[in-house]
């Protein structure tokens, strides 16, 4: 294994993160943040608490949500649901959707066929802590990034958290 990021250059990647959403949505008044199970939630929770921090009295409109039935890469398998929690419309709101690890874009494609169920959105903006950049099957990039990789593809990208690995650090593993 190969760290990418150490616990101590995680959290500072968060809180950049976590800042640089809010210097594009100040006041949050027309923005939501969603997450994507289940990895991403995980890096979403930490952001929006970071922006809590910086605006204690503002209201976040946060969402997590499952994209497991929108995949198209994995219907052959048998897979077990996550939650899908979202209780507002984002119709014509501003979305930042977050995820851990960018790789070849699928998990976004279906994150974007599954949010419509939630209304039609004025704009995506995609967050990640990871983006595999020479991966892509799909023209996606993203627009808030913690670290972009250049990776081969027998690379795996692991993140782990503290609240599912009990620790917090990004590494390479074969």
């Amino acid at each position: 294994m190969k760290t990418i990021l150490t616990s101590h250059q995680l959290a500072i990647t968060i809180k950049r993160l976590a800042h640089q959403v809010l210097e594009n949505h100040i006041n949050l008044e027309n923005t939501v943040v969603i997450g994507i199970q289940p990895r991403g939630i995980f890096l979403s929770d930490q952001i929006v608490a970071e922006i809590k921090k910086q605006l204690p009295a503002k209201k976040i409109q946060y969402g997590k949500l499952d994209i497991t039935f929108y995949r198209d890469d994995i219907r052959k398998e048998l897979h077990e649901a996550n939650q899908t929690d979202i209780l507002f419309s984002i119709e014509g709101k501003k979305v930042v959707l977050i995820d851990d690890v960018l790789y070849t874009g699928r998990t976004i494609r279906a994150a974007l066929d599954a949010l419509l169920d939630f209304g039609r959105p004025e704009k995506v903006e995609l967050c990640v802590l990871i983006d595999r950049r020479f991966s892509r099957q799909f023209p996606i990039q993203p627009d808030y990034v913690g670290k972009s990789i250049d990776s081969m593809v027998s690379q795996k990208v692991k993140v782990f958290w503290n609240k599912k690995d009990g620790k917090e650090e990004v590494v390479f593993t074969h």
